[in-house]
């Protein structure tokens, strides 16, 4: 009776470790699972000491102020991040108002979507995915729009991951990704038919200098458009309180400060861009951005039970958890700051550079 009990404990256990980890590890799209966990282009034994040195950063925050050191800032934590990303949240890595009636997978393709309808490309036109994490949005926009994408990321492994998603969605003729730096862009003058960013420009330590490039390798007349964490106008500097939630905020996703909503058209218009429109997309009649974060709570603890386990057998890399726990704790601060109010990430900017001007960005 007692071997009896003793093999249905042990097949419940593995049966239970199964279903957490195969059925219900991989994210919406299955392109990641659990127990394929990495440290990105970092190696398994390097994990917990790129997690130390991502924190060492906030400990001298005059460093993530500049630009020369921002590649290795966000490089490390897209390192750390992004297997635990596409595995628990999906290839695309930002959030969108919640639609009645739409899976949390087509609101997100329906935010994306929206972009490159702002911007009114044609197909085959070349377009600019400025910051493209491992492809999400730029497969969803080539299928909708056939324009023909070309991504940059700071961040090898995304790029690796990105080619490879492109080819499995048959969509590779549309989409490529180049590895680079968008504060200094590898690309010729005047050369994108239009532009657009997801909740990437935030990493740049001045906007000004990403909007440049933007600017820069946009054709005259050409639209670009950005989604931007911001903080609005319900934040008060003075409350304690809403400071600890940006601060975790920004500790938790590699930022180097967030930005005031009312800073983002300023700094279009320094570069040259005309500014057509800008609108918070969280505003009401949106549904809240954050309802996934907070559906996703029971979740991110089954995931962190799995996370724990395969770090402990030794098949996820040391740190893992660490990394795993950081990102639990910033989902609780980014869905204070959505609840709060005092907190945007899709403060859209609409921008045109002039016809008939260089590239050359305004002083």
């Amino acid at each position: 009776m007692d071997s009896l009990a003793l093999i249905c404990t042990v097949a419940l256990l593995g049966g239970g470790l199964y279903w957490f980890v195969c059925v219900l590890g991989p994210a919406e799209v299955k392109g990641k699972r659990a127990v394929n966990l990495s440290g990105g282009s970092i190696t398994a034994e390097k994990v917990q000491d790129n997690y130390n040195q991502y924190w060492s950063f906030f400990r001298r925050p005059k460093e993530i102020e500049k630009t020369e050191s921002v590649p290795d800032f966000v490089d490390t934590f897209y390192n750390l991040v992004t297997d635990i990303y596409e595995w628990g949240w999906g290839q695309s890595f930002h959030f969108s108002p919640s639609i009645p009636g739409k899976s949390d997978r087509d609101s997100t393709r329906l935010h994306e979507e929206m972009a490159v309808d702002l911007i009114s490309v044609s197909p085959n036109q070349k377009i600019l995915d400025v910051g493209c994490g491992v492809g999400g949005p730029m497969r969803a926009i080539a299928a909708h729009s056939r324009a023909k994408v070309v991504g940059i990321t700071i961040n090898e492994y995304q790029v690796n991951r990105a080619k490879l998603h492109n080819k499995k969605a048959g969509l590779d003729s549309l989409c490529d990704v180049v590895c680079g730096n968008f504060l200094q862009m590898p690309f010729e003058d005047n050369s994108f038919d239009g532009a657009y960013s997801i909740e990437a420009t935030c990493h740049a330590p001045k906007l000004e200098e990403v909007y440049a490039e933007v600017y820069r390798v946009l054709k005259p007349g050409a639209l670009y458009v950005s989604y931007e964490w911001v903080t609005t106008d319900k934040f008060n500097g003075d409350d304690a309180e809403q400071v600890d939630v940006i601060q975790g905020i920004e500790r938790g996703d590699a930022l180097p400060g967030l930005r005031s909503y009312a800073d983002i058209a300023q700094t279009a218009r320094k570069v040259g861009f005309e500014v057509l429109r800008e609108k918070d997309l969280a505003l009401p009649p949106a549904q809240p951005w954050w309802t996934r974060l907070k559906m996703g709570r029971i979740a991110y603890w089954r995931n962190h039970i799995v996370v724990t386990v395969l770090a402990a057998l030794g098949i996820a890399p040391k740190g893992t958890v660490d990394v795993h726990e950081m990102l639990v704790k910033t989902a609780d601060y980014l869905s204070r700051g959505g609840d709060a109010g005092i907190f945007s990430p899709m403060y859209m900017i609409l921008c045109r550079k002039p016809h008939g001007t260089s590239h050359e960005p305004s002083s």
